[in-house]
């Protein structure tokens, strides 16, 4: 699966996995010499205009990129990280991928449940239907099992 992965896209959260899927999606290019396009997106409300100021989430954004760009060197990969504004994550996602012509989008998403049953959100199916490209969905243990 990694023969011609040169170039993954990894959107981040400020979650504990962010850490888990940028080291994922290090390990998936390093081979090829490939890049790591790690994004946080502030969703902006459709009651704010697309470019307004949200400096407490940029502020956040830039702190967690910070971070991420730690762990793409500890696995000795190269990264690049951007801030972006969109009105949902899915869509900026898919069409990040679209303009860095992404190999792969490493998305990471925590166990959760919905009426009793294991739910993946909206995000998931939005990325499995509309990406150019693979996607790696890692889903977070179960809370109360543990992690081998």
């Amino acid at each position: 699966m990694t023969d011609h992965l040169k170039t993954a896209l990894v959107p981040v959260t400020g979650s504990a996995l962010d850490k888990v899927t940028v080291g994922l999606a290090c390990d998936l290019v390093r081979s090829n010499k490939g890049t790591v396009h790690v994004v946080y997106v502030i969703e902006v409300s459709r009651q704010l205009p697309l470019d307004a100021e949200v400096p407490f989430e940029a502020t956040r954004g830039e702190r967690i990129l910070v971070q991420m760009e730690r762990v793409a060197k500890a696995h000795k990969c190269k990264v690049e990280g951007e801030i972006l504004q969109a009105r949902s994550l899915g869509a900026a996602v898919v069409n990040e991928a679209f303009l860095r012509r992404a190999d792969i989008v490493v998305l990471g998403t925590p166990y959760e449940e919905q009426f009793g049953a294991p739910t993946i959100g909206d995000i998931v199916p939005y990325l499995l239907k509309y990406s150019p490209c693979r996607v790696v969905i890692y889903r977070d243990t179960q809370p109360g099992r543990e992690s081998n």
